[in-house]
């Protein structure tokens, strides 16, 4: 008896065989940044595959068939949940958004033993199963688990990637354009560092279309500067705790930032993102530490890192913020 799909069209001799993905992306944790970073990475519409993964089973499959239930309004062929890791297999790029969840209060940096532990279950296995892809980490304290994913990886290090200050960066301007009544795209400059508290805002090359700002206020930045713009730095240290706060978990901006980030990279666009890297030998630093830097973004990671050029305070605030780091590095057992 013929089926109704039979009946409707000519089936062509090769349909039943194995369709691959072209471009496959993997988010691994489904808690509202998890679900931010698909649902944004949904509607960019750059994958043809994606898959969810957690280990809360229910949560999981929840989450998938509430987006599957909108495939109608999307551009992605596949959404699917990764029942094991073999799920994950031959994925282009992962995102790690996986771990415990920051507490009010708590500073990125208290998070990082009990999240330590959690990558080493599952890093190992997602590399064993897509080991040519991009990983872009997402989990606090993201400049210490790039490190860790790095080493537990085995992965060369220009395709592991942070975050980093990529948020950060974003809410500097978005922060800026507010005082000056600018859109932010038109408002330019860098958080560099560690992703917390210990960032570095680059105001030697914070501009409005090409026009430096210091040339303009020379203590721009200054703790004691005009209009306060110095409350402008730690305005964006206090961001992720302010919403915290108010609404308990932060989700959106950091969805809309990762999306960005996955964009750079499978569309090989060769933007330049403030992302968490490998820095070892860069403005002095000596030791094996990821921090954010500029860095050129493309089909293999980071393509290149640009040589910013900064300010004796900027390059002492960069070092600084490697040894805050390095300081907690060094008790990690991996």
């Amino acid at each position: 008896m013929s089926t109704l799909k039979g009946k409707l069209m000519q089936v062509g001799q090769n349909e039943g065989a194995r369709e691959e993905a072209r471009v496959k992306v993997t988010v691994v944790g489904v808690g509202q940044v998890g679900m931010a970073c698909a649902f944004s990475i949904l509607q960019s519409g750059i994958a043809d595959d994606v898959t969810l993964m957690d280990v809360m089973e229910d949560k999981l499959k929840g989450e998938v068939l509430d987006l599957q239930h909108g495939s109608l309004f999307l551009k992605t062929s596949k959404i699917r949940a990764a029942k094991d890791y073999s799920d994950t297999a031959e994925s282009k790029l992962i995102v790690i958004t996986a771990g415990v969840r920051q507490r009010q209060g708590e500073s990125r940096l208290a998070l990082v033993k009990r999240n330590v532990e959690v990558f080493k279950h599952i890093i190992p296995a997602l590399a064993k199963h897509s080991p040519s892809a991009l990983i872009l980490v997402v989990s606090n304290p993201v400049d210490i688990l790039s490190y860790v994913t790095w080493k537990l990886s085995g992965f060369p290090q220009e395709r592991v990637i942070g975050s980093g200050t990529n948020l950060d960066s974003a809410r500097f301007r978005f922060l800026m354009g507010e005082k000056l009544q600018i859109h932010p795209s038109s408002v330019h400059g860098y958080i560099i560092g560690e992703h917390g508290d210990s960032s570095v805002p680059v105001w030697s090359g914070a501009n409005v279309a090409g026009v430096n700002l210091q040339t303009l206020i020379s203590e721009l930045g200054a703790d004691q500067g005009s209009d306060n713009w110095a409350e402008v730095h730690q305005a964006v240290i206090k961001s992720a705790y302010e919403v915290i706060k108010l609404k308990g978990y932060t989700s959106w901006a950091i969805g809309l930032s990762v999306s960005s980030l996955v964009q750079a990279l499978l569309k090989n666009l060769h933007t330049v993102h403030p992302v968490s890297t490998l820095v070892k030998g860069m403005h002095g630093i000596e030791g094996e530490v990821f921090l954010s830097l500029p860095c050129v973004l493309g089909w293999s990671g980071v393509c290149g890192v640009l040589n910013l050029p900064l300010k004796e305070a900027e390059t002492k605030g960069l070092q600084q913020s490697a040894h805050v780091l390095r300081d907690i590095l060094k008790d990690l057992n991996l």
